[in-house]
């Protein structure tokens, strides 16, 4: 992942609803769900849903499909991890990590 997708992905999960959306989004899994179950599920109007979704979908961080009458939204979980590799790719100093996650990177682990 380059800088500019980063900084794209970064600031489209920079909002409380976009980062709710994405993390539901994330739980559903691959099959991803129906953006009036997503609306449902957050509290949060369509028209605002709609707005917040689309900025994802921007930010290549989730993708859209038509099932029938349906919008199914889907996180990209390729996109995810390019993003976190990007953001811990220097992690300890360069020196590769003996385990992975947020544990291994923590001072004194490397």
């Amino acid at each position: 992942m380059d800088t500019s997708s980063a900084v794209a992905a970064l600031s489209a999960l920079a909002h409380a609803s976009r980062l709710a959306a994405f993390r539901l989004l994330v739980q559903a899994g691959p099959d991803g769900l129906a953006a009036s179950r997503i609306a449902e599920s957050l509290g949060i109007a369509a028209s605002s849903l709609s707005f917040h979704l689309k900025e994802l979908v921007h930010a290549d961080l989730v993708t859209a499909r038509q099932d029938g009458r349906f919008v199914i939204y889907a996180a990209r979980f390729d996109r995810m991890d390019a993003l976190l590799g990007f953001l811990t790719e220097n992690c300890c100093g360069g020196v590769p990590c003996a385990a992975a996650g947020p544990a291994a990177c923590a001072p004194g682990a490397c």
